[in-house]
């Protein structure tokens, strides 16, 4: 934890202004420190007891220059050391040039013990605010890690309620830069009590205002839930940990010896547990990215997001599509290749990247409008749906369907990955939760078959059974309870062992049950896809359909709420 030195305004005086000789310096004054600025000069306050307003009001910003300076040069370089930029340095990355508005940066703690009232500094270790981001309102505070270690007291704790509250009532995200070392001992229960009141507000806000955990430093015990309960949490590698019981307790406990950054690294989080949507090698580019996503967001579920400029023409063919997916069913390709020939000016913003690969997951702009992109990826596992994508892909379902972002699914999938340890582990209640975040949406939803939609994966993938607004499908498309060879060893399986040929016969029944049920029109004959469309004009068909869609209201029946899916 980092130690504070607070000095009081007197140690900062200007020649001309500093007491008389018989007057009796402050009880706690010590010699000025070389680290603070030139602007920090200031006078007495019994001398301003009657200044002018000009002299109160040069008294204002020497104080806010102490404020905004930090506790010392040195803490500042011992920041920079550990590859990190302080609390301002990230919300000057963050906003829009100059439009940054601090609130209650003269706050100062009221604890007493420990030698907290020794130490007093502005801001308590959390700057907080509002600016524009892409010329929106958001909200932002950033834990400044050189005063207390960042870590959370109650005026601390005070300073992000008020800022949350704003932000609720302004209808607006909320950013928070997480930078600390967790709760303020020192102020022992108080503390406690004002995660709290975060966790609270976390839950109110949930899906009423975008909210988003930028992991940049660490961020350990209790204070990692309000990160979980935000809608996307980014780290960087190298810096950023986040764990409920650090590498000492794992090891005390379990005898098992792990460092921070594989125990609670960004990589561990994005790649392992699916805790991150987004990891990176610098702040910089991590907060560009933060930037880049409010832009696709709306500012609350009241509005839309802000709509793209429609220079890539709607009417476009993607010729390239006709070549992109291979007829063997088997053979796999990258959907992603697909999501870029579509989206306008190929631009896409993947979520999840580096978990549950065989589902992708990513923001776009379709026309203009904003849409969610969920599809399966044949070059993992086939795009079999288990358990952590279909934990993914219902997490973004209903983060759309909070922000009214419409949704878009593409289709190839050939089932459930089968196995003792998906079963054993929940792939049922697992497979109800994307299950469910589909059949409670009512954004409009659009299907788009492309090849495989076999047995139950093909339902839960927003089937046209299941309340998509529109499904299409491609002539390469294939819709069945199960691949034809399976199929047809299930259903002629007496046959084919009673044959003196049983590799012909089994050919031979593949093949009928291939013409009978899995030609690419039957689901159309049947009312189960609305049309069968060129993959070339998969872009245009989408966009227009999804401006027909733009009205699209939905009446729900009266309830509190659903009961999800474990």
């Amino acid at each position: 934890m980092s130690i504070v030195e607070e000095r009081p305004l007197e140690t900062v005086l200007a020649p001309d202004s500093r007491p008389a000789p018989d007057s009796r310096p402050a009880p706690d004054s010590r010699p000025a420190a070389d680290s603070r600025p030139a602007a920090a000069v200031t006078p007495r306050r019994e001398e301003t007891r009657f200044a002018s307003l000009r002299e109160r009001t040069a008294e204002l910003h020497a104080v806010r220059a102490l404020a905004e300076a930090g506790p010392s040069e040195r803490a500042t370089a011992a920041q920079h050391s550990k590859g990190k930029l302080t609390a301002r340095e990230r919300i000057e990355l963050l906003f829009d040039e100059g439009t940054f508005n601090e609130v209650e940066q003269l706050r100062k703690h009221r604890a007493t013990g420990f030698g907290l009232e020794d130490k007093k500094p502005h801001t308590d270790g959390v700057v907080t605010g509002w600016g524009k981001v892409h010329g929106r309102t958001v909200f932002a505070y950033a834990h400044d890690f050189r005063i207390f270690g960042g870590a959370l007291g109650e005026a601390h704790a005070e300073k992000i309620h008020k800022l949350m509250d704003l932000a609720e009532a302004a209808g607006a995200p909320i950013v928070g830069l997480c930078d600390g070392a967790g709760a303020r001992i020192q102020e022992g229960v108080t503390a406690l009590a004002g995660y709290g009141g975060i966790f609270q507000r976390n839950v109110r806000n949930s899906g009423v205002i975008p909210q988003i955990s930028v992991i940049l430093g660490p961020c350990a015990g209790g204070a990692a839930y309000s990160p979980a309960l935000t809608d996307f949490v980014f780290m960087v590698r190298g810096t950023s940990q986040m764990f409920i019981t650090g590498p000492d307790v794992v090891q005390a406990v379990t005898g098992e010896a792990v460092t921070m950054e594989h125990l609670g690294g960004a990589d561990s989080h994005a790649g392992a547990s699916g805790v991150a949507a987004f990891a990176y090698d610098d702040e910089q580019s991590c907060l560009e990215d933060v930037r880049h996503l409010l832009s696709l967001l709306p500012s609350n579920n009241r509005e839309l997001s802000p709509a793209g400029d429609l220079e890539d023409p709607v009417d476009r063919r993607c010729e390239s599509l006709l070549d992109l997916v291979p007829a063997k069913p088997t053979q796999g390709y990258d959907i992603r290749d697909l999501i870029e020939e579509v989206a306008d000016h190929g631009d896409y913003f993947e979520v999840h990247a580096q978990w549950a690969q065989n589902v992708v997951c990513a923001l776009t702009r379709l026309g203009g409008q904003v849409v969610g992109i969920v599809a399966n990826q044949p070059a993992h596992l086939a795009g079999v749906l288990d358990i952590q994508a279909s934990e993914k892909a219902a997490r973004f379902v209903q983060f759309c369907d909070s922000f009214s972002i419409p949704l878009v699914t593409l289709i190839d999938v050939p089932g459930f990955l089968p196995g003792v340890d998906q079963e054993h582990n929940g792939i049922i209640r697992h497979g109800a939760k994307l299950l469910y975040a589909y059949c409670n949406a009512t954004v409009p939803r659009i299907s788009l078959i492309l090849r495989k939609a076999y047995g139950g994966a093909y339902i839960v993938m927003d089937s046209r059974s299941i309340g998509a607004d529109v499904a299409l499908a491609w002539p390469s498309n294939e819709i069945a309870v199960m691949g034809a060879e399976g199929a047809a060893n299930v259903i002629f399986r007496r046959e084919i062992n009673a044959s003196d040929d049983p590799d012909a016969t089994r050919a031979q029944k593949i093949k009928e049950y291939q013409t009978e049920l899995m030609h690419p029109y039957y689901a159309a004959e049947r009312g189960l896809v609305d049309d069968v469309i060129d993959p070339a004009e998969t872009r245009a068909r989408l966009i227009s359909t999804l401006d027909m869609l733009r009205t699209k209201h939905t009446q729900q029946p009266s309830r509190k709420h659903g009961n999800v899916p474990l």
